[in-house]
């Protein structure tokens, strides 16, 4: 396999395929699609070529592959997270162990729901494309609006659609991860 060719579990994760190994209820295989589908479109306006529209696809079908899977099973792949965001990590921590060498894919999965600062551009994209896409029943006025920005103005959007995040959190009295409080800060101080 050269630097180019993806690798399979990415590829196949691209047409639509998930890995043996994911744990993904049926009732939850819309939102995979519907992602994978919004980052393909926002990939395709962005001009990436063919390769990085597949990687992108793949993202959005993997990033839950495991929400599903007992969160105290996903401990020993997940380090030190909270049970409700271990899937992200177990999945990186997967994919890496089956020899999928993409980093940024990678880290785009691994923290698709906390965010992190310093992430690259499909990390970020994925953040956006899991709390935008047209599956979910919340704010749908709103999230449709920011998805009709995408991906022109993702940089405000981003910005958005971490603040909402962040919302949430505060208005259920759990405490921010500090990926997530960094991220913030990266955000709102334009680095």
């Amino acid at each position: 396999m050269t630097g180019l060719e993806l690798h399979p579990i990415v590829a196949a994760a691209a047409l639509g395929q998930l890995p043996a190994w994911a744990c993904v209820r049926p009732e939850r295989m819309p939102h995979l699609e519907s992602v994978a589908g919004l980052l393909s479109r926002w990939a395709e306006a962005l001009g990436l070529d063919e390769r990085d529209r597949q990687r992108w696809a793949a993202a959005g079908r993997l990033h839950d592959c495991l929400r599903d899977a007992d969160p105290q099973l996903l401990s020993t792949d997940a380090g030190d997270y909270p049970a409700k965001v271990r899937h992200g990590p177990a999945a990186a921590a997967r994919l890496e162990a089956e020899g999928v060498n993409d980093e940024e894919l990678a880290e785009a999965i691994r923290y698709h729901t906390l965010g992190r600062p310093g992430w690259g551009k499909l990390g970020r994209f994925l953040f956006m494309a899991d709390y935008l896409e047209e599956t979910r029943e919340f704010d749908s006025d709103e999230r449709a609006d920011l998805r009709a920005r995408m991906p022109l103005e993702h940089e405000a959007v981003m910005r958005v659609v971490c603040a909402r995040r962040i919302a949430w959190r505060l208005d259920d009295g759990a405490s921010l991860h500090p990926l997530t409080v960094e991220l913030w800060n990266e955000l709102v101080e334009g680095t």
